[in-house]
């Protein structure tokens, strides 16, 4: 009994073998590198001799190839340049997230509108007007445009 169904990895039409219970991936070589990764992953996270065998094959490479990875970046200027760069994005990720109710002190030596605006939140976040008045500010002088701060003569 033979079909036609769709890899799972690129999506073409493959007729699959009926001796293979459950065949998902064609042919294509692509095709079976995703599937022996997802296989590969799979077991790595659900075997733990197998996790515990591949870190000690591991460990003996890095112990007959000493040096291979400094001689690797030495011969690879542009790999360590865009690996920097992302690495300065990725770090940048990790100090933009906001927490629920975390916040620091803006040094601000002129009063004026500022917004503060969300990059990743945890919580609900919007954009919130905030007005800095600093410290020995004299509401007697106007320093502001009409209709945005006014001196505060009524309520002072």
């Amino acid at each position: 009994m033979s079909g036609v169904i769709s890899c799972v990895c690129c999506g073409r039409p493959f007729v699959f073998n009926p001796r293979v219970k459950n065949q998902r991936y064609c042919n294509y070589k692509d095709c079976q590198r995703a599937r022996k990764r997802k296989w590969q992953k799979e077991k790595l996270a659900t075997d733990p001799d197998y996790k515990a065998n591949q870190r000690a094959c591991q460990a003996e490479w890095h112990r007959q190839h000493p040096g291979y990875y400094k001689k690797y970046r030495q011969d690879h200027p542009r790999y360590c340049q865009r690996n920097t760069t992302m690495q300065i994005c990725r770090n940048a990720k990790l100090r933009i997230i906001a927490k629920m109710d975390a916040s620091e002190s803006a040094s601000v030596n002129k009063p004026g509108a500022f917004y503060l605006l969300p990059l990743i939140a945890k919580m609900d976040a919007t954009a919130q007007k905030v007005i800095i008045i600093p410290v020995g500010y004299d509401p007697n002088k106007l320093i502001a445009k009409e209709d945005s701060i006014a001196p505060c003569d009524a309520a002072c």
